[in-house]
């Protein structure tokens, strides 16, 4: 079975979010006090102390941008907290924020929705491969249950 990889913001989108979010708006770093913000630049929940941002993030709309794929009006935007400066990315591969139940949403390589599972905390390959059952499925957001926030993308291996 296929093993299936959590793909974090790319370094170069990274890049351009630390200046200036999707929304169009600056960026402004705060000192996380108390820890535990869900960055989606290295999958892992930030430490107390570290300098973090909250942005606007478009998953689709950038994947798109790469792809060719339209996604009118399924193009969202939401926040995501990542590193307020360039940080090494995930330490280890695999799926991350497994710890609660999430949605997996499930997208054509045209952009559009094709549906969304609630999956369990804990949840894994074999989740991510039934997602993957149906052939017109080119990409899998893993989302918050609770407000709908993305954390990661799935591609088809």
């Amino acid at each position: 079975m296929t093993t299936y990889t959590a793909r974090p913001i790319a370094p170069e989108v990274l890049k351009d979010l630390r200046t200036t979010d999707d929304a169009g708006r600056p960026v402004s770093a705060i000192t996380d006090d108390e820890g535990g913000a869900p960055l989606r630049c290295c999958l892992r929940h930030s430490e107390p102390g570290e300098r973090i941002a909250l942005v606007s993030y478009a998953p689709l709309r950038r994947w798109a941008a790469e792809t060719g794929a339209e996604p009118g009006p399924y193009d969202e935007q939401g926040p995501v907290f990542i590193h307020a400066e360039e940080c090494a990315g995930p330490r280890e591969d695999g799926l991350a924020f497994t710890n609660a139940h999430r949605v997996l949403r499930r997208y054509s390589a045209e952009g559009r929705i094709l549906g969304g599972e609630l999956v369990e905390e804990g949840f894994g390959d074999e989740d991510l491969h039934k997602a993957f059952d149906d052939p017109s499925v080119a990409l899998v957001h893993v989302r918050a249950v609770e407000y709908g926030c993305f954390y990661y993308e799935v591609r088809r291996a």
